[in-house]
């Protein structure tokens, strides 16, 4: 029989539609590059079956485990507590095991941000973001925290984008607007950062993100939150447009090598976990 300490520690993924993640091969990957005896499981779980499973991982012993939609509001009230970004975000997609607590964080935000100070530093700058769902709002935070000039949401439900705006103003005491998304939207003259917090794009790269192309100047930067395909065609036109553009992917391997650190206390290599996000999604 096997030693107790032979068998590995457990993360997971609590998703609906778990088949096919390729956060799996990524995770997994960066356990195999530093040696640890740990398991990253798939699992796809309903909504009427997370308290049991939040349960399930808190009786055998899970290190944390990482949340999908819709499960990152709804599992709030199953966690011991919150860590910053959570807290504000309103949303968790990282749970970690902190002795007998479990407590929810929010990397995605900081996996956007992780890879957009790669490229700039979004402090003092004026940011369009379009979208207000709930990709959109952990980016605004994180990226609000940095202290810019201003941000700018522009969004087709009026009321989601004016929800957005009103909330980083009262809680990170930014200054902030919110313009209705009407047809194609013009960016200011002075736009700084760019960013396509939507879904638009996913798994779809010859969709459309309801820009005018002429207002996209070379000192921009253009960053899309959309993983696959990573060269989306927004970003494609930001390019040939001289615009430094930031794909999704590094945001989505910035998550996991957040969730790793959060986990294990490992810093794990990036370059290995993108190999095998590549790998596995056929890049």
């Amino acid at each position: 029989m096997s030693s107790p300490d032979f068998l590995p520690s457990l993360v997971g993924s609590l998703s609906v539609g778990a088949a096919g993640n390729p956060t799996v091969a990524m995770v997994e990957a960066a356990f195999r590059h530093h040696g640890l005896h740990w398991r990253y499981v798939n699992m796809e779980v309903p909504p009427a079956g997370l308290a049991d499973a939040v349960r399930g991982a808190r009786a055998m012993g899970f290190r944390g485990f990482n949340l999908s939609m819709p499960h990152k509001v709804a599992v709030i009230p199953l966690l011991d507590g919150l860590g910053e970004s959570a807290t504000l975000i309103g949303a968790v997609n990282c749970v970690v095991r902190r002795g007998e607590q479990l407590i929810g964080e929010n990397t995605d935000g900081k996996g956007f941000l992780k890879s957009l100070q790669e490229v700039c530093d979004p402090r003092g700058k004026n940011i369009v973001m379009f979208g207000a769902g709930g990709a959109a709002r952990a980016v605004a935070v994180e990226v609000g925290l940095t202290g810019p000039k201003q941000i700018t949401i522009v969004n087709r439900d009026e009321s989601r984008g004016t929800a957005l705006a009103d909330h980083l103003r009262e809680r990170l005491a930014l200054s902030v607007a919110f313009v209705p998304w009407c047809g194609d939207y013009s960016l200011p003259t002075d736009t700084d950062i760019v960013i396509n917090a939507t879904s638009i794009g996913l798994y779809e790269a010859d969709v459309r993100l309801a820009l005018s192309l002429d207002s996209l100047k070379p000192n921009m930067v253009v960053a899309d939150v959309v993983f696959s395909p990573p060269q989306t065609r927004l970003l494609r036109a930001a390019a040939a447009r001289g615009c430094r553009t930031l794909d999704g992917l590094g945001m989505l391997v910035n998550q996991g090598v957040i969730g790793v650190q959060y986990w294990t206390g490992v810093n794990p290599d990036p370059t290995a976990m993108r190999r095998a996000l590549e790998e596995a999604m056929g890049i």
